[in-house]
């Protein structure tokens, strides 16, 4: 278990959204300059989707302390902010009937154009995807969601993408070969169901 003393205690994830924020656009150094800056346009009142921004003093203590300790650190305090992006939007996480679905964006003190990657649509799993298709009434919108958040969630996370331009996607290449197997143009979206935890990729 982590152990914090008063001095060490800190804020680790900035909430934004329903015209609030926690942070502000001088917040750069902690929050990163996309962080600080949907936080300015929340505050001034800009409907921007609501979110938080967890602070760039992780990435320091995710290097000293290691995946799991950092985690730890992280979880109550990110589970607050899902709960507040829950009660906005309406819907929530890990949900099989009205799932919340976000997106986990990289961020850095100083821009970084084409070096940050995106993890869309987590929340989605077996469960949450036939919520969303029976809410949607589009079973393709639905699963192709879910195949978006798999192939992004395998590149970012897991590595799983062309290491040159002359590499075939792991990804693709898996999934023309299925589409071969079953000698079909288009998959029974309701067949290519793969297990997933939400909170576990959060």
């Amino acid at each position: 278990m982590i152990m914090e003393t008063a001095a060490e205690i800190r804020t680790r994830v900035y909430k934004f959204g329903n015209k609030q924020a926690d942070g502000n656009s001088e917040m750069k150094n902690l929050l990163g300059g996309k962080g600080a800056n949907l936080a300015e346009m929340s505050a001034i009142g800009i409907p921007v989707p609501p979110g938080f921004t967890i602070t760039t003093e992780v990435c320091t203590e995710y290097n000293k302390l290691g995946k799991d300790a950092t985690v730890e650190l992280l979880k109550e305090e990110v589970a607050i902010a899902i709960h507040h992006i829950e009660e906005i939007m309406g819907a929530t996480f890990n949900d099989a009937e009205n799932p919340l679905l976000i997106s986990v964006r990289s961020g850095a003190r100083v821009s970084m154009p084409g070096m940050m990657d995106t993890v869309l649509n987590l929340g989605l799993n077996d469960e949450a995807v036939l919520g969303l298709a029976k809410k949607t009434k589009n079973d393709r919108f639905a699963w192709d969601s879910y195949r978006r958040f798999i192939q992004m969630y395998g590149g970012v996370v897991m590595g799983m993408k062309p290491k040159s331009k002359e590499d075939i996607d792991p990804f693709e290449g898996i999934w023309y070969m299925i589409l071969r197997m079953l000698s079909v143009n288009e998959p029974d979206w309701n067949s290519l169901q793969i297990p997933g935890n939400n909170y576990g990729a959060l």
